[in-house]
């Protein structure tokens, strides 16, 4: 009888955003999911609960070493890296012996002083277990994959859809590689290829029509070869501001380096040859409300430049000026990141009136306070529980909260930013976009399975902000040129290869 594998199990998960967005420090973690020892076990939902699940089915034993998750943010600050390593790599020495180690990653998360985290924290696992333990990690399909990813690791498996709906699936198929790989079942050999494509997330939908759903369904439809194990499209974290970033594939084969490389290679070139295509058309936000205040039905207005799945502060009022100004009549519905704010309405209580400064001041690179005067209707804790995506069935913290009407205009004023996954954060304060004439929605993404069944108009708008639309205007630092948008045309351009 064989004996009983022991794979450890541990994370630092979360997104980070270099162009803008506020430090992420161990509040962030806290107040999202920090789990220990043997309270991991207890999971049941995302990346870990699949692996859990296969585990078990294959009578394993799961060593838990530290789960950390949060809300994307700007780079972790060093301190706060420091403590989640330094804990997760002593639980690892501490486990020692093991067969095999699961890391549900992210993939897009920096350090102040590091600009990849997960190569990082690959890399020091590597040290731990030594050259003949595989690691396989799981990681969003927005990501940055690196070398130090890559050589480290036995497999790296990314989610396959957009809106992430296959937490739980992606976290099955990367224990299942890692047992198939301790079963002695399969020899993972593995290839990512990029090219210097930076775009939005805006037409990154693996669903319908979208130029990335065609990517990806080109991708998923090679693992039908025999001696494919895995293959990811990868549209990468555009505003993560690292060198070599770049949109591509990784494919995983069953010790066959010639046909990774290959594969990989060629989803690559398709990334470049819709590069157009993944480029959105963007309205001013005074030319979207006119438009819309023009049509029967809904309207949603997608502020992705301010979107907290993405990094930023949640915090921009630029859209919220533009309605005001606009003197619409009908209800609309605006979401501001703003603890003072909420602060003086919970002071003022429910039917205060009072006069404030709203917006801008948690990253204030990209725009002013407005000054405004309205009615406080609802108050809240913030709290709420999540219907799906990547924290189905977590709760999700707001801090406190208020709904402030300033005449139809209604804004969901919270202390703290947290992803938008559908429409949990208006409900948790009884706002119903279903009777609403203007939402703002701070997703690139997500607001098509929420407010998909309303038929809303849709309007991206091209706002200031550290998650914008388009990066033809991103203010990088750190990605060397060439790319796409800004270099349209790149002669001799072949695919980079990391193996």
């Amino acid at each position: 009888m064989s004996q009983t594998k022991r794979i450890a199990i541990g994370s630092i998960l979360t997104e980070s955003n270099l162009l803008g967005g506020v430090p992420i420090d161990m509040d962030w973690f806290e107040r999202y999911e920090l789990y220990r020892g043997e309270a991991i076990l207890q999971i049941d939902t995302g990346a870990v609960g699949g692996m859990l699940a296969v585990l078990r089915q294959h009578r394993a034993e799961p060593v838990p070493l530290l789960y950390a998750s949060t809300c994307p943010g700007g780079p972790l600050t060093s301190e706060c890296y420091a403590r989640l390593k330094g804990e997760l790599i002593e639980r690892l020495q501490q486990a020692l012996p093991v067969d095999g180690v699961l890391l549900p990653l992210h993939g897009a998360a920096a350090v102040e002083d590091i600009g990849d985290l997960e190569g990082d924290l690959i890399k020091a696992v590597r040290q731990v277990v030594g050259e003949t333990v595989p690691i396989v990690a799981t990681l969003d399909l927005h990501t940055h994959v690196t070398a130090d990813m890559v050589h480290n690791a036995d497999g790296l498996v990314a989610w396959e859809t957009y809106p992430h709906r296959d937490a739980v699936s992606t976290g099955e198929r990367g224990a299942r590689l890692l047992m198939d790989t301790l079963e002695g079942r399969c020899r993972p050999t593995m290839a990512m290829a990029k090219v210097p494509v930076i775009t939005s997330a805006i037409h990154g939908s693996t669903e319908g029509d979208d130029p990335f759903a065609h990517i990806m369904r080109r991708a998923k439809a090679f693992e039908a070869r025999a001696a494919v194990l895995s293959t990811s499209a990868i549209l990468v974290h555009c505003v993560l501001d690292q060198p070599g970033m770049g949109s591509g594939a990784l494919v995983i084969t069953d010790d066959d380096r010639a046909l990774a490389v290959e594969l990989a290679s060629e989803l690559a070139r398709d990334f470049w040859a819709r590069r157009f295509d993944l480029e959105p058309q963007v309205h001013p936000p005074e030319e979207a409300i006119a438009r819309g205040l023009a049509t029967e039905g809904p309207v949603v207005l997608v502020e992705t430049a301010d979107c907290c799945g993405g990094g930023a502060a949640g915090d921009s009022v630029h859209t919220l000026k533009a309605l005001i100004d606009a003197g619409v009549q009908q209800t609309a519905l605006v979401p501001v990141v703003d603890p003072a704010a909420a602060a003086a309405c919970h002071a003022a209580g429910v039917g205060g009136e009072l006069n404030l400064e709203i917006g801008h001041r948690n990253d204030p690179r990209w725009g002013q306070p407005i000054a405004l005067a309205g009615r406080v209707a609802r108050l809240g804790d913030g709290r709420f529980h999540y219907t799906g995506g990547i924290w189905g069935g977590v709760e999700g913290e707001m801090g406190p909260s208020a709904v402030l009407e300033i005449g139809a205009v209604q804004v969901l004023i919270s202390s703290f930013a947290t992803y938008d996954w559908a429409d949990e954060q208006f409900r948790a304060l009884q706002m119903d976009p279903a009777t609403a004439k203007f939402i703002v929605a701070k997703n690139p993404m997500n607001y098509r399975m929420a407010y998909g069944g309303l038929e809303p108009a849709v309007f991206i708008l091209d706002t200031p902000g550290p998650t914008p639309p388009t990066m033809r205007h991103a203010r990088f630092t750190r990605l060397e040129r060439p790319y796409f948008p800004l270099d349209e045309e790149i002669p001799g351009l072949e695919p980079t290869v990391l193996q």
